[in-house]
């Protein structure tokens, strides 16, 4: 129903200030651009010029304790009431439970939206690396659809994995071309074709697989343009690739919530700088933890993290060297029996280092 102030009319005229009194069960069945038409002679197709915003950088958010689900999820509801270009949908996790995958504009997007909800909404949460949907095809013939890295079938039941691609356009200035160019081709991205519009700016098509993107693919766009390169995508199909899984291990126990699916070509090479990564943010123990990176039962990355070490023998002066191998015997001990019923936790940047390890 329209009511303008003060009048009392069914239709609004140009420069007019309305207001529409209707009944949602969800704030996200309307969007910014959406068409609002009569239920007795309602249009055939929405007005042109308007487009849903698209995110480009892709997040798990899980609360700490799985009693605050329910809150996390009335926080987002009611965070996407002013920010219409946060999007989330549920997701489980088998180590976290359940959370919500959420798509951002960038990064620094992903930081803000995260602060609020802890901070506005009093949450705890535990944010974890993106992922895409995968088909994955096993040697029974049935064709999966792979959402969670730790649902991922056994390496001898897959028959072929499929992934997802997305035709990528770029606008940027012709100065950053080589340097874009190079990026894409990183991220294993194929060019489609490359138009100038002017001297000075030109659009670069290119087929990139989503996996690539939805990473930091946004932020080292904007830093290698300086802010003056946009982009735009929509997906296009799905493609066989040679992918596998990538496990972090924790002193020899898997943390799911790290685990990524990346290609083989490059998994060797993630894996190394993202132990490196966790090995700079994982806070030391009074014994030494190991950081590892696998590929099934292969060990393709190692780190570790040193132990504190307390100087048992400083209140020796002297004496019979008997003594002092006696401490240290006794403190090896302690710290051998300490790391068998240890308990290594995990930050929360260390859950962030998977978006911005360097390639």
């Amino acid at each position: 129903m329209f009511a303008p102030f003060g009048q009392n009319l069914e239709q609004l005229d140009a420069g007019e200030v309305g207001f529409i009194i209707c009944g949602m069960k969800d704030i996200r069945d309307v969007k910014v651009g959406d068409t609002i038409t009569s239920a007795k002679k309602s249009a055939t197709e929405p007005l042109p010029g308007f487009q849903k915003i698209k995110p480009m950088v892709f997040s798990g958010i899980f609360p700490v304790e799985a009693q605050e689900f329910e809150d996390l999820k009335v926080a987002l509801e009611k965070l996407a009431l002013n920010d219409s270009s946060l999007a989330w949908e549920q997701e489980t996790s088998a180590a976290l439970g359940f959370g919500f995958r959420c798509g951002f504009l960038g990064l620094l997007h992903m930081e803000i939206v995260r602060e609020r909800l802890e901070r506005e909404f009093n949450l705890n949460l535990i944010t974890t690396a993106p992922t895409v949907v995968y088909k994955v095809t096993t040697t029974d013939g049935v064709m999966e659809e792979l959402e969670n890295p730790a649902d991922m079938p056994e390496v001898t039941k897959i028959l072929k994995m499929e992934e997802p691609y997305v035709k990528l356009a770029l606008h940027t200035p012709t100065d950053y071309i080589g340097a874009l160019l190079k990026l894409c081709e990183d991220r294993r991205g194929t060019q489609i074709k490359m138009e100038y519009i002017t001297e000075s700016k030109v659009i670069i098509e290119y087929r990139l697989p989503l996996n690539e993107m939805v990473m930091d693919f946004y932020d080292k766009l904007k830093s290698i343009s300086k802010g003056y390169a946009s982009m735009e995508y929509e997906l296009m199909d799905f493609a066989e690739a040679d992918l596998v899984k990538l496990d972090i291990l924790i002193n020899g126990e898997p943390v799911d919530a790290l685990s990524i699916i990346a290609h083989r070509s490059k998994v060797v090479h993630r894996g190394r700088a993202l132990t490196s990564k966790l090995k700079e943010l994982i806070p030391r123990q009074q014994y030494q933890v190991a950081i590892q990176a696998a590929i099934g039962a292969k060990i393709v990355a190692r780190e570790t993290l040193g132990a504190l070490r307390k100087d048992v023998t400083a209140k020796c002066y002297g004496g019979d060297i008997s003594r002092k191998r006696k401490l240290l015997e006794k403190q090896k001990e302690g710290k051998k029996r300490m790391k068998s019923v240890g308990h290594v936790e995990v930050p929360q940047e260390a859950f962030l280092a998977i978006l911005k390890v360097e390639d």
